[in-house]
């Protein structure tokens, strides 16, 4: 309940700042892989918000994968992330931002801070906090977390399919 209660105040602080500006929206499809005490690929979407390149904003939501003590786990993932690059007069353009965001999923919430190559490349790591004394079947899901994602945007796989 108290998730439900942080991802709903999260998102509501976000889809405030975009009622001030008109943003352009891109879909993304996620696949990638999450390090949590075990190892989780990752599958998903997401929305990428920009007004202009030098701040994005990204809301996601995914499925984790992967084998927790021995039997096959599935748990749900929101996340949000801002990208940051406010280089200015170089020619290959906001080629890469830097990344603060959080990821929660019905286990655990973990803030967490990266780089991102171009918005489709995610290097990210942060720290879980546990939620209640839910685990995994029956592992804990806290501390150090890892991620590796690549974005696919939509409009790109709708032109190589033509």
């Amino acid at each position: 309940m108290k998730m439900r209660f942080a991802i709903t105040i999260l998102l509501l602080f976000f889809v405030s700042t975009f009622v001030k500006a008109q943003y352009t929206v891109h879909k993304m499809i996620n696949v990638g892989y999450v390090y949590q005490n075990q190892s989780f690929g990752e599958v998903g979407g997401k929305l990428m918000f920009l007004k202009n390149d030098d701040v994005i904003y990204r809301l996601g939501a995914s499925a984790l994968m992967g084998s927790a003590n021995s039997d096959f786990a599935i748990m749900p993932k929101l996340q949000a992330d801002v990208l940051f690059n406010f280089e200015k007069n170089v020619d290959f353009y906001h080629s890469y931002y830097f990344l603060a965001g959080v990821e929660g999923t019905n286990k655990y919430v973990a803030p967490k801070i990266g780089v991102t190559l171009f918005g489709i490349l995610d290097l990210t790591g942060g720290y879980a906090f546990p939620i209640g004394n839910s685990g995994l079947n029956g592992k804990e899901l806290k501390g150090v977390n890892v991620n590796f994602t690549l974005n696919i945007p939509t409009s790109f796989l709708h032109d190589m399919l033509k």
